[in-house]
């Protein structure tokens, strides 16, 4: 699923409204602004384009930058292929590098991406980064579950019936905690 960054209908439907408004007479453009939640500027500008070509000048311009090189359906194409996994197109190892996919994207669609802009086509296409779970070789599943289910419990217990305390040689509580003088500044005379 491809997400638009911007509206661009809805963009049209407010510049429109704008036309709209200036045909009644409205020119307190301040006014127009807060009406349809946009800036001066913008309304200042619509009004200028406005009033030197009517309401055609505020129809939109189509999409802002470069059209994408992947349409839905390739996009579509290439999540499918990422989907059946990585063994399915011959690596040996079910974990998708930037390469890989780049490689993928090349095969599917035949358009050639730089391997660090996939990581933007990803995105588009919900996929995150997915990190393996390390493990240790020497991992004892036995000794894990009794580390989870006896030990862990007993240290939580006896961490809990522990008397709060300090370490704070500040904390007023301490035996060895300097002494503090009267309030206000150090070494200052006393005002009558």
């Amino acid at each position: 699923m491809v997400i638009q960054r911007r509206d661009f209908e809805a963009l049209e439907q407010r510049r429109k409204q704008a036309a709209r408004l200036f045909a009644k007479g409205e020119t307190v453009l301040a006014s127009v602004a807060r009406q349809l939640r946009t800036s001066r500027q913008s309304v200042c500008r619509w009004y200028h384009e406005w009033k030197k070509d009517g309401a055609k000048a505020l129809k939109s311009a189509g999409r802002a930058g470069r059209k994408p090189r992947l349409s839905p359906g390739q996009l579509r194409k290439v999540e499918e292929a990422l989907l059946e996994g990585a063994g399915a197109h011959g690596y040996g190892a079910e974990l998708w590098t930037l390469p890989r996919v780049t490689e993928v994207i090349r095969r599917v669609t035949g358009v050639q991406f730089h391997s660090g802009h996939v990581w933007r086509i990803l995105g588009s296409i919900d996929w995150t980064v997915q990190k393996p779970i390390q493990q240790a070789r020497e991992r004892s599943e036995e000794k894990v579950e009794y580390w989870n289910n006896v030990r862990w419990p007993e240290l939580k217990k006896t961490l809990s019936n522990r008397k709060p305390g300090s370490t704070s040689r500040t904390s007023p509580a301490s035996p060895r905690s300097p002494r503090s003088g009267p309030p206000g500044r150090r070494g200052a005379k006393p005002r009558f």
